[in-house]
Order: structure tokens, then C-alpha cells, then sequence
């Protein structure tokens, strides 16, 4: 085995009660390494330059949204995945970032072991880092399979949270806009 993950994983199959070698079973470590390698590569990114080589003086002061961003991430406390969408909002300050970047940096943060609310908060402290923008707004919209799978076991429950700062947090007017901009012309999270 070249990849420590697949002897782990071999010893969790035998733990299980399973027998690694049987037919179905003989290339999964392999395939489970490959997969745990892929839903954790967020590690190795780093999320200030994947905002910092798209960035474009711009006199704009108006608010940039980016909503219904898909993304997937593993619970860390059970290692199971969650799933939504991720709204990103924000208001330019004499900068703005290319649009396909805010989606990469949902996808990196969500490719790391997370809680929802860290991912959340991530997301929102970079880009008020790298664009010190007068204000961003994310929300995160997602269903938790152990929520569904374990514990309480309840399919139709999805969890909602917010980071909001500057003007998103200080300026009811803006906060009301951003969160009018999410409820437009949208199924709802199901």
C-alpha cells in the first residue's frame, strides 16, 4: 500500500468485520484514500493568494453578490458530509475581486474537515482581509447527514448561518438588501 490512509482504512474494514480482499472490497482502500485526499485538499491551499492575484481597482461602491454557490464538506466530528449553497455579498471599497474567485474560495474552505459556522466566518474574514471591503455578508444554507443519518435522525432540517460586517453588520438598510437579494426569483433550499 503506497498511501498510509489506505492501511487505515483496511484496518477499519477488518474492525468492521469485513474481509478487505473479498470482491467489492479488495480496491477500496484505494479508492477511499483517493476520495479523502480529494474532500480535504483545501489544506493545501492558501486562501489570501487565491483572492490576491484577481484583484482590480474599480470605482464602484455598490453591492457584488454571489449567491447559490453548491458546495459540499465532511463534518469534523464524524467525518460524514454536509452540503448547500453559500451566498457571498460585499461592498467595494476601490476594490473588487474577479467573480470565480469568491467560488474558489468556498471550495477551499469547504475542502478542509469543518463545523459550518467556522466555514462560515472563514469566508468572510479573508475577503475582508484581502479587499477591505466597507462591508461582506455570507450566508451558508445546508443539510448535515449526521443529522440525518444518526443521532436525531430528522431528513427535512437544514441549518442557516451568517457573518455579517461593516456596513452588512452596522446598516439595516444594507443588511435587508443582502438578505432581499436571496430570497429573489429562488427554490427553496431543499
Amino acid at each position: 500500500m503506497s498511501d498510509p490512509i489506505e492501511g487505515l482504512v483496511t484496518a477499519l474494514l477488518k474492525e468492521l468485520g469485513e474481509d478487505p480482499g473479498r470482491d467489492g472490497l479488495e480496491r477500496t482502500p484505494t479508492r477511499v484514500s483517493a476520495a479523502m485526499r480529494r474532500f480535504t485538499e483545501g489544506y493545501d491551499q492558501d486562501p489570501i493568494s487565491i483572492l490576491n492575484n484577481a484583484l482590480f481597482s474599480v470605482d464602484y461602491d455598490e453591492m457584488v453578490l454571489v449567491r447559490d454557490i453548491d458546495f459540499y464538506s465532511l463534518c469534523e466530528h464524524h467525518m460524514v458530509p454536509f452540503f448547500g449553497r453559500i451566498h457571498v455579498g460585499y461592498i467595494p471599497d476601490g476594490k473588487v475581486v474577479g467573480l470565480s474567485k469568491i467560488p474558489r474560495l468556498v471550495e477551499m474552505f469547504s475542502r478542509r474537515l469543518q463545523v459550518q459556522e467556522r466555514l462560515t466566518t472563514q469566508i468572510a474574514e479573508t475577503i475582508e482581509t484581502v479587499l477591505k471591503p466597507r462591508g461582506v455578508g455570507v450566508v451558508v444554507e445546508s443539510k448535515h447527514l449526521c443529522m440525518m443519518m444518526r443521532g436525531v435522525e430528522k431528513q427535512n432540517s437544514y441549518a442557516i448561518t451568517s457573518s455579517l460586517r461593516g456596513e452588512f453588520e452596522q446598516d439595516s438598510k444594507t443588511r435587508q438588501e443582502f438578505m432581499g437579494f436571496l430570497r429573489l426569483n429562488r427554490e427553496p433550499f431543499v
